[in-house]
């Protein structure tokens, strides 16, 4: 009888800044629950820019290490590799997404790697489509006027933004130490009539994910966040399916 095959091991690769505390602990998170039910592991490697304050001087600053941070992650051969930054993205004008993971893919190739490519900006849109939804009301930790060009992006993509509450954090490692069941309270504040999903957290550094089960279960509609919309367009890039009960209805399975 022939030995069973060994499940494949899928390396994820994550750009990260460097005061970022959160994205290397959910999204690793989500891929162990799906260990528990499926075959395939995962390993998780990230490079890191420089980014203490959530200003718009070094959020640009930031981005220009993102090319050395891509070849990085191309060494290591990842499978997928993404940003784990949305507002740096999103504050550089409509469609950046586009442009950043074009340029991922261009250094990637040069490096003799071929990895999926991928941004937290638009894994968030992409994971709203994924979920049909035409509205959404939204929570960041953003000052309010990087919060407006979050909002406009997405609005720019075909999303109506109905209500947003931002809760003007600068200092990003203080983002990354709110208590994710505060925002139970904070989503209480949020006019969501009439939205087709809830964004928990618009933030990748703002920790949400122990709470939006419990929120979508609470308000009785589809509630995500960027993180989990970045773990579900790893996933989808990976081909491989996932059916997870207490992260939201974008990771239950049932939008393909």
């Amino acid at each position: 009888m022939n030995a069973p095959d060994r499940a494949r091991t899928y390396r994820i690769g994550q750009i990260v800044p460097s005061s970022n505390t959160t994205m290397e602990t959910e999204i690793p998170a989500m891929f162990r629950l799906r260990e528990q039910t499926e075959p395939e592991r995962f390993t998780f490697h990230s490079s890191r820019m420089r980014m203490h304050k959530v200003t718009p001087e070094e959020l640009l600053a930031m981005n220009k290490e993102g090319l050395r941070c891509a070849a990085e992650l191309a060494d290591a051969r990842v499978d997928v590799m993404s940003t784990a930054c949305l507002v740096a993205i999103m504050a550089q004008g409509f469609g950046y997404h586009r442009t950043v993971e074009s340029d991922f893919r261009r250094v990637s190739e040069a490096e003799g790697a071929n990895p999926k490519v991928m941004t937290s900006a638009g894994a968030l849109i992409y994971g709203l489509k994924k979920l049909g939804a035409r509205k959404i009301s939204l929570m960041a930790p953003y000052m309010k006027s990087l919060t407006d060009k979050v909002v406009a992006y997405i609005e720019n993509e075909g999303i109506e933004v109905v209500d947003r509450i931002c809760f003007e954090i600068p200092d990003n490692l203080a983002v990354g130490s709110r208590d994710p069941f505060r925002l139970l309270d904070d989503v209480k504040k949020l006019n969501v009539s009439g939205v087709d999903a809830i964004v928990l957290s618009a933030c990748v550094q703002m920790p949400s994910l122990p709470a939006v089960q419990i929120a979508e279960d609470r308000l009785g509609v589809p509630v995500t966040s960027t993180a989990i919309c970045t773990a579900r367009q790893m996933l989808d890039l990976l081909h491989l399916d996932i059916d997870l009960k207490t992260c939201g209805a974008l990771l239950r399975g049932a939008n393909k």
